[in-house]
């Protein structure tokens, strides 16, 4: 753990939902860290979408009993939240600069060597899965694996530039009202569990909303402005060796940008792996889709779900260790052509 007088530091730890919550001085600004399992294992860091946090991004995938069982066997799990995402966040101060998606992937290299960890697994859902690609593309010795959900890789389109714009003033003069909350859930979900005049809206939908009502306005507005000037990383994809693995419902309003993100990265070291009648947060919509397939990944670093498991939870993921068959997408179990999954 980092000396005290490092400007990495914590504020405040305490037990929480079985992790414990570490507040980490960045340069950037505090940021909360939950951290879930064994510290001697390898470690995986999640990083959510706009205006979420742990609980309302990876909650159903870590509730799900042959998820949490392949993770939580093989993984120590460090929560990060955006600034002012996590639960209880008090809101920023607005004269505070607003950071930057570079400062943001920046702050991710501080809590890394705030906990002494060097190369990390990583899980990211669209604006957080954009900020974890960034960050590999900026630090590649300290990642060494992607799951991608719905992810983003180019500048806003101008559509996107434009609802952003639209959300960016409804957060500015109304903070997290009704309407904000409907574009937000929208950009989560698919219609199937959204609901609509005849049909309730499903449970995971009534929780997200209830997360999001504790959301700061000003908090959800700076990160939803560093996204919305991220630069395009096109160019940074073919030189990207840590091996990927992207998730992506067809009902996402990102599904597209997924498709051909897949198609800018080395087909050696990737693989997609689309879910029908599934919005954009597969880790909460349908998280068993996301089984079999993060199995096969897995299993490239020698990792397995505890019933297959024989050698120890605790070996550090090494690509030294991975003979060269084991990053094509056939010897993850995954087929060139995305998987298409349904609900059963």
């Amino acid at each position: 753990m980092a000396d005290p007088n490092d400007s990495v530091s914590v504020d405040m730890e305490k037990i929480y939902l079985g992790g414990k919550e570490y507040h980490v001085r960045t340069g950037q600004g505090s940021v909360s860290v939950i951290v879930c399992g064994d510290q001697d294992k390898p470690p995986l860091i999640t990083y959510p979408d706009l205006a979420l946090n742990h609980m309302s991004c990876f909650q159903g995938l870590f509730f799900f009993p042959e998820a949490a069982s392949l993770l939580l066997h093989n993984f120590c799990i460090y929560h990060i939240s955006p600034p002012g995402h996590e639960l209880g966040a008090a809101e920023i101060c607005p004269h505070d600069p607003s950071p930057s998606a570079d400062d943001l992937a920046d702050q991710i290299l501080e809590v890394l060597n705030y906990f002494g960890l060097g190369a990390v697994m990583c899980m990211g859902v669209t604006a957080g899965a954009y900020i974890l690609t960034l960050f590999a593309l900026k630090y590649r010795e300290r990642v060494i694996g992607l799951i991608l959900i719905s992810p983003l890789y180019k500048s806003p389109s101008w559509s996107e530039w434009f609802y952003n714009k639209v959300m960016s003033n409804l957060l500015y003069f109304y903070g997290m009202c009704g309407l904000l909350k409907e574009c937000l859930l929208q950009r989560y979900f698919s219609k199937e569990v959204r609901g609509s005049a005849e049909v309730a809206e499903s449970d995971i939908v009534q929780a997200c909303r209830k997360l999001l009502d504790e959301r700061q306005g000003n908090n959800v507005l700076r990160f939803l402005q560093a996204i919305n000037r991220r630069p395009d990383i096109t160019e940074g994809l073919k030189r990207l060796r840590c091996r990927t693995l992207i998730f992506v419902g067809d009902s996402s309003p990102f599904h597209s940008e997924a498709l051909h993100m897949i198609s800018k990265l080395d087909r050696r070291y990737s693989a997609l792996v689309e879910v029908q009648a599934c919005g954009s947060m597969v880790t909460e919509e349908q998280p068993h889709a996301m089984l079999i397939p993060m199995e096969y990944f897995f299993m490239g670093y020698g990792l397995y779900r505890p019933c297959q498991f024989n050698g120890s939870p605790r070996s550090p993921l090494s690509p030294s260790c991975i003979s060269p068959e084991l990053l094509s997408p056939e010897s993850m179990g995954l087929k060139l052509k995305p998987i298409k999954t349904r609900i059963s």
